[in-house]
């Protein structure tokens, strides 16, 4: 009998993570959330292999396509339901989210955590599967993102506890809370007296203090409420403009190299079920794959957002709810049956020395308009888009790299 062996790779966060969980809880771990993310990269890149992957979330293209079938007969599922699972064949392995010492983690994970991904096989598990999760985890570490709220997107302008200086006010020399919002820690009519503190009268010291600084950081204020004054524990910024998902591969486990080839014949395999039609998902593969290291994209002020322009929304703040297009998604709208669909688009400003943007493309002239796109960030357009300074000197033959240019790179 052949003993099933654990693997594990060791990761370092970079960002916090977020897993999901209940009722809007993202204060522990839930392994489903990782689970959901993993599988889906494995799907991005048996796509990129040449092979068909199902739609897990889609009733008509997931597996089983026939149910008639034995869960070991050919044609029963697809290559990434071998291992993840499906309708009468369960998950290969268990997941668990360790620590160093191998204890189990229950907190969500911070920024800056090392931590550990331990795979425990249920079943045997093939050399090529093992090789493939290595290569999913290696990808999300060059040049994706892992978890929730990976479609937040980076701003410029500062702010405190969700609140900007639109719901600020300093016209009596104090600055004093305009406008709240329930559940947030800032309370109509409060009065700021101190940040870590430093005192502040005016905007402009609360900018000087917050602008620069990382969306969702811990902060302490201090505030005049109802004639006392009262510490309060917020954090810098919006919390929708900070950065989650990225990760570092520290070690691997032995017993996970293969050769592309190897990898090509066995996603190809006639034994796999590929008789779905993929064409609404096709385009999650990294075939139709960019990304682009060092550089992101954000919202500058009210009026300008580099985000925006990439993904064909206008850039003002009073419009930038019109247009969607493929690449900017779809909101969803309850009246009119519409379903949410996600960007295409992802872009990291924070760590610095991790940034990054990507995003999936149509069809191979999708690239070149991403590119030429890019490049009026670089050099403005002359019609009122000027130059963004964080895409200076970007040299698109050097550094937009496409998912065929990422496999070789993941295979050497």
């Amino acid at each position: 009998m052949v003993k099933l062996m654990e693997k594990i790779w060791k990761i370092s966060s970079l960002t916090p993570l977020q897993t999901g969980g209940v009722n809007g809880r993202t204060d522990r771990v839930y392994e489903t959330g990782i689970m959901g993310s993993l599988r889906w990269w494995y799907e991005v890149l048996v796509r990129g292999l040449g092979g068909k992957a199902c739609d897990p979330t889609a009733k008509e293209v997931r597996c089983p396509q026939d149910s008639s079938k034995k869960p070991t007969d050919p044609g029963h599922h697809c290559v990434v339901c071998e291992l993840f699972g499906c309708t009468g064949w369960a998950r290969k392995f268990r997941l668990m989210v360790v620590d160093e010492n191998g204890g189990v983690i229950q907190d969500q994970i911070r920024a800056g955590q090392i931590f550990a991904l331990k795979f425990i096989p249920l079943r045997q598990i093939r050399p090529e599967e093992w090789c493939l999760l290595d290569l999913t985890l290696r990808l999300i570490d060059k040049c994706g993102a892992i978890g929730g709220k990976t479609v937040f997107k980076p701003s410029e302008e500062w702010g405190i506890a969700d609140l900007g200086a639109e719901d600020l006010d300093d016209s009596s020399g104090q600055v004093i809370v305009h406008h709240a919002r329930r559940g947030l820690p800032l309370q109509g009519n409060d009065v700021i007296l101190e940040i870590e503190g430093t005192q502040v009268a005016s905007l402009t010291e609360v900018e000087t203090l917050l602008r620069g600084r990382r969306h969702g950081d811990p902060l302490t204020i201090m505030v005049q409420r109802r004639g006392s004054q009262t510490q309060i524990d917020a954090w810098v910024g919006k919390r929708h403009h900070q950065d989650f998902g990225l990760i570092a591969v520290e070690a691997r486990p032995q017993g996970v190299e293969c050769t592309r080839e190897q990898i090509e014949a066995y996603v190809k395999d006639d034994r796999w079920c590929k008789g779905f039609d993929n064409s609404a998902f096709s385009w999650a593969s990294l075939q139709h794959f960019w990304c682009v290291k060092r550089r992101y994209l954000a919202r500058q002020d009210a009026d300008t957002s580099s985000f925006n322009f990439v993904i064909g929304r206008p850039e003002p703040k009073n419009q930038s709810s019109q247009g969607d297009s493929w690449l900017a998604g779809r909101r969803p709208n309850r009246q009119r049956n519409i379903d949410p669909e996600s960007k295409k688009v992802f872009s990291f400003k924070e760590p610095e020395n991790a940034r990054r943007t990507f995003g999936f493309v149509q069809n191979q002239d999708g690239f070149q308009e991403i590119m030429e796109r890019l490049k009026v960030l670089r050099d403005g357009n002359g019609n009122g888009r000027k130059p963004d300074p964080g895409w200076k000197d970007f040299d698109p033959e050097k550094e937009f790299i496409k998912g065929e240019q990422i496999l070789e790179r993941l295979f050497s």
